[in-house]
């Protein structure tokens, strides 16, 4: 049995594909977050739960993950997928409350050291094609007032994906990016909300003004991103690698 790793698996985008690859009947998910109670929630949404594995530690806290992902013994479970999505977003500003190391150590280290911890065992896969796949942003793309650290977050890791598939490829491990636009989660909700606070404005007319800026005027929803990682990990094309997929209703066009 195949076994993929999942961070930020207890809600959002994250859960999504934690419910779709769980359709697989070769698959067995490792389910990450910080907190084990959304993941449980995740995992009661899930087809053959019993076979999946729950890991609630910290990825942005070195040492503890290490000890705590190896504690699973991943040597034995046929490690051939990652789905390096675990990230906060909001904005941030310079001074004694300035959120950018956090924003950094979750979203762009944290992301690294998942995948170094994982890298190992990806390696001694017997599996022909293993994949990383990272959630990135469109705000990778263009810049956001105020977001300075999730902005440069996310642009890190298009620079982490197209490194690492170059440093990857004789070993047959791919590595793609993701970069959603809005997708209707609690963290665009939120993202929403705090635009309509700054401007003094409704959540309805913020959203509006935001998808104005979108050619297709709509949100994206998670089970849309989750497909696309469903297609990349289970190998129907094995062509691609370093690549960045827009997946954001046309709001950035590459």
């Amino acid at each position: 049995m195949k076994t993929i790793l999942i961070t930020g698996a207890g809600s959002g985008i994250g859960r999504a594909a934690a419910i779709e690859l769980s359709t697989k009947q070769d698959i067995r998910l490792i389910l990450n977050g910080r907190n084990e109670a959304p993941l449980k929630e995740t995992w009661g949404q899930m087809e053959h739960s019993e076979r999946h594995i729950l890991l609630a530690s910290d990825i942005s806290k070195k040492k503890t993950f290490s000890a705590d992902f190896k504690a699973l013994k991943p040597e034995s479970l046929n490690l051939c997928g990652v789905f390096a999505n675990a990230g906060i977003g909001g904005v941030n500003a310079y001074g004694d409350e300035d959120r950018w190391q956090q924003i950094l150590d979750i979203n762009l280290t944290g992301t690294y050291q998942t995948i170094m911890e994982a890298l190992p065992y990806l390696k001694a896969s017997d599996e022909e094609y293993k994949n990383i796949v990272i959630t990135s942003s469109c705000l990778a793309r263009f810049g956001v007032p105020n977001y300075t650290a999730y902005c440069t977050s996310k642009a890190g890791l298009l620079g982490l994906t197209k490194a690492l598939a170059v440093e990857l490829a004789h070993d047959k491990i791919k590595v793609n990016a993701l970069a959603p636009g809005w997708i209707e989660t609690e963290m665009a909700r939120a993202g929403i909300q705090n635009l309509a606070d700054r401007s003094g404005s409704t959540y309805e007319e913020a959203l509006q003004e935001q998808m104005a800026f979108v050619p297709a005027g709509k949100m994206g929803q998670p089970e849309e991103v989750a497909r696309l990682v469903s297609f990349i990990m289970t190998n129907e094309e094995t062509s691609f690698t370093g690549q960045t997929f827009d997946i954001n209703n046309g709001a950035f066009m590459n």
